[in-house]
């Protein structure tokens, strides 16, 4: 029986492949608490690392299905959450105990009231934390369906397939690269973290501006 720890983005590709690419983004996308916890850029880039093949070894994934299932899920998780977000999604909020959680759907709304609809569901696919809450929040402030559907696609086909391909790219430009998938998963997030150090930076301008 193999054991798979869901929090680590090696050990879901080696299990379940595209697969679990689908499962862990469509969590990450949409289910808010327990979405949280999951690896989601870093889990979309390495996945792209290990479609590309060379001359000593093969694609362990293939690109088309790992583009395929990351679309999905999250497409499918944006929608999930936008639903919890509708039926009963400040309640759950106000009763989630993570400081984090609650930090990140203030960030959310302000997010939204900020950009509008579009821009802020595009935009808050990039930045992590963010995204897992803003689809809910978006449900929970009656953002209408059309729009919200609309732009969270967008956001969500072009913040997973633009990983993938990212990884995929590396991969294929630099010999043996998948030998070095933990150093690159640091490096993601490290990257990943940037929009959150900015629009913290934002923030607190903003507040002592005014």
């Amino acid at each position: 029986m193999i054991a798979v720890n869901p929090l680590d983005s090696a050990s879901v590709l080696a299990a379940f492949g595209a697969l679990g690419v689908l499962a862990v983004i469509f969590a990450e996308s949409g289910l808010l608490v327990f979405g949280f916890f999951l690896p989601g850029d870093t889990l979309l880039f390495p996945a792209g690392v290990l479609c590309a093949g060379s001359a000593e070894q093969p694609p362990r994934l293939a690109l088309w299905q790992v583009l395929l299932c990351a679309a999905v899920g999250a497409v499918a998780g944006g929608q999930v959450g936008y639903l919890i977000g509708r039926h009963g999604g400040r309640a759950l909020l106000a009763r989630a105990s993570s400081r984090r959680v609650k930090g990140a759907a203030t960030r959310a709304e302000e997010l939204l009231a900020r950009y509008g609809y579009g821009k802020a569901l595009v935009i808050g696919r990039f930045v992590p934390l963010l995204r897992t809450v803003l689809h809910p929040v978006a449900g929970a402030l009656g953002v209408p369906a059309r729009p919200f559907t609309v732009w969270q696609t967008v956001g969500g086909v072009l913040w997973s397939q633009a990983l993938v391909l990212a990884g995929f790219t590396l991969g294929a430009s630099v010999p043996r690269i998948d030998d070095y998938l933990l150093l690159l998963v640091a490096v993601v997030v490290v990257l990943s973290m940037l929009p959150l150090l900015v629009e913290a930076y934002r923030t607190r301008r903003d507040r002592r501006d005014s």
